[in-house]
């Protein structure tokens, strides 16, 4: 999934705001972030609206096309 995203990531910087939390690295603030969705599996997507709220969760692996349509659906 790693390859995937960081791939989304690379395409769309400056177009999206993409935020990458990863819990393996004992990262404060990527916890508390994981806490605050009520996240409960990895992966997980979290899409936002320009407003802030939350458009879509993805739960599990999911190919890059796949991502790109919800990211086309964000307002």
């Amino acid at each position: 999934m790693r390859p995937v995203v960081d791939g989304l990531v690379r395409k769309y910087t400056g177009t999206y705001d993409i935020r990458v939390v990863d819990l393996s690295n004992g990262d404060a603030g990527d916890e508390q972030l994981y806490r605050s969705f009520n996240l409960e599996y990895v992966p997980t997507f979290v899409l936002l609206n320009a407003d802030g709220t939350v458009s879509e969760k993805i739960v599990g692996a999911r190919s890059a096309s796949e991502l790109e349509a919800a990211f086309a659906k964000l307002q």
